[in-house]
This record gives C-alpha cells, structure tokens and sequence, in this order.
C-alpha cells in the first residue's frame, strides 16, 4: 500500500485574501456604526492579522472559560468572546483602532462575525484548496 503525502506547503495566497476580506469587513463596519474607527485601510489590514491571530490563540481558551455562560444563555452571549478579542485588538493598536460602547461593540462583534463568514463562503473558500 503507497503511503499518503501529505501537503505540508502553507497557502500563501488563501491567507492573503482571508485577511484582506476581514480588513474589508472591518473598514466596513467602520463605515456603518459611529463608535468604531480605523485610521485607514493600512491600519484595518494591521487590525485583520491581529484579530486573527488573536481569534487562533485567546479565542480557544476565551471561548472554554465563557462556556457555562454560554449554555445558561443558549449562545446569546457567545459573541462575548468576540467582543473581548476586538477590546485587545483596540489595546493593542492604540489611536489608529478604536471601539467604544458596551452594546455597540455587541453589535459591532455581531455583524463582523456575520459577514466575514458570508464573505469567507464566497470568496475566500476558493484560494483554500
């Protein structure tokens, strides 16, 4: 029996544009909700590669410890996590990345979430192969 390889080669090309696409919904959400702001597309690119490093590292152990909340919520308050890694990434790029406001950052989280997976279905599912 031939031994299976496996493809250990990292899609460059995928990465880009799953990145792109979620600095393409943040600069967005910028343009919908008053109470977040991104200096510029530079900076919603920036804000992209550490959400999603973010969202591969924190979100995890984020998502365990907010688990019974979860359960006792039937997932209402899941975007709780998103919210908390937005509010680190709003820490962590200072002036060029802010978000203000309890509920709008809920909601923020929301439509992010929403539309990145739509946005990943469409596009970025095509460079994944």
């Amino acid at each position: 029996m031939a031994k299976k390889k496996y493809n250990d080669e990292v899609n460059y090309v995928g990465l880009a544009v799953e990145i792109l696409v979620y600095a393409f919904v943040l600069t967005w959400a910028t343009s919908i909700f008053n109470n977040f702001y991104i200096a510029n597309f530079v900076f919603a690119v920036i804000a992209a590669i550490i959400l999603s490093l973010l969202n591969y590292t924190i979100k995890p152990i984020l998502v365990v410890l907010t688990l019974p909340l979860s359960i006792v919520t039937l997932g209402i308050l899941y975007p709780i996590t998103n919210m908390i890694i937005l509010k680190l990434c709003d820490w962590l790029m200072g002036n060029a990345f802010e978000i203000s406001g309890f509920f709008s950052m809920f909601f923020i989280s929301i439509f992010i979430g929403f539309f990145k997976i739509i946005l990943d279905s469409f596009i970025t599912i095509h460079f994944r192969r």
